[in-house]
């Protein structure tokens, strides 16, 4: 569930740097924006809210890995690191599973943020350039959790919801730089660089915007 973080990217401006505690102090792949207080605020005061999307979202990222697994079998080096990211995702999702019924909270089907949808109209539409936005987007939603469930993990009174938060930050980070690691294993590093800045700079628009529900990527 845990692991380390071998790519270390070099701090620009703009960026969000976040110490993972038991890890390595490391800075967040070019998040462009920080988090309003007042989604922290907001959460705290709806963390049954949260805990039920934070499920969903673990079952869509599991999705996610897997639907790049069959889309892309021609570029096998795709296939084990999302095999292994996918099985973690729903390990997460049966997790989240487990608190939900701890807490007496009924699994059930909400609408999902548009977070992911106005940040993937960011990818181009033709190969392999959709391969590399896809790539870099799906980097910046797990930096973007790695964010959120940061704050989560300082600011929740609830000490298991804390510790839990706390517990996954790692696991978030090592997703990022996966789908990064990925990118660069298939396009030169200019392009990777280029795409990075111009996602970025897509993913923090789409967050300040914010949305009209509570989620965590609200």
């Amino acid at each position: 569930m845990v692991g380390n973080c071998s790519h270390r990217p070099n701090r620009q401006p703009g960026q969000a740097k976040f110490f993972l505690t038991g890890y390595l102090s490391i800075t967040m792949l070019h998040l462009q924006s920080e988090t309003d207080p007042a989604w922290v605020s907001a959460a705290l005061a709806g963390v049954e809210t949260i805990l039920l999307d934070h499920a969903h979202c673990e079952k869509k990222a599991a999705s996610t890995a897997m639907g790049l697994i069959f889309r892309y079998q021609d570029r096998y080096p795709l296939m084990r690191p999302l095999s292994e990211l996918a099985r973690e995702e729903l390990e997460h999702f049966e997790l989240m599973l487990d608190v939900l019924e701890a807490r007496d909270i009924p699994f059930e089907r909400m609408h999902p943020s548009p977070y992911a949808g106005r940040l993937m109209k960011a990818v181009r539409s033709e190969e392999p350039l959709r391969l590399l936005d896809t790539l870099i987007a799906c980097a910046f939603i797990e930096a973007r959790s790695c964010e959120r469930m940061k704050l989560l993990s300082q600011a929740l009174p609830d000490p298991e919801l804390a510790a839990l938060y706390k517990s996954l930050l790692a696991s978030e980070a090592r997703h990022n730089t996966t789908y990064i690691d990925l990118a660069r294993g298939f396009f030169p590093e200019e392009d990777v660089r280029e795409r990075i800045v111009a996602i970025g700079a897509r993913e923090a628009a789409v967050i300040l915007k914010g949305a009209p529900e509570l989620r965590l990527h609200s």
